[in-house]
């Protein structure tokens, strides 16, 4: 699938919970990578182009509602297709 033309455009903030108002089941179709400072993360939760950050899991901690504890990290976010 190196065909672009029918993949949809990245939109400045994405989250893959579906019930976040920034959840795009379009996009998230696809196999969707995300670098912050030029290095691949995995574990992306949320990400901000505009702003520059991440969301990314803090290791097996949950909150009281068991979803994973998010951490933010700045800098350049660079979403991309696989």
């Amino acid at each position: 699938m190196n065909d672009t033309t029918q993949r949809p455009a990245f939109p400045d903030r994405l989250s893959i919970d579906p019930r976040s108002r920034f959840h795009n089941a379009d996009v998230l179709q696809h196999d969707v990578g995300i670098k912050l400072n030029d290095k691949e993360y995995t574990n992306v939760e949320e990400y901000c182009i505009s702003e520059g950050w991440i969301a990314v899991a803090s290791g097996k901690a949950l909150d009281r509602k068991g979803k994973p504890l998010l951490i933010k990290m700045k800098g350049k976010v660079e979403p991309f297709y696989k």
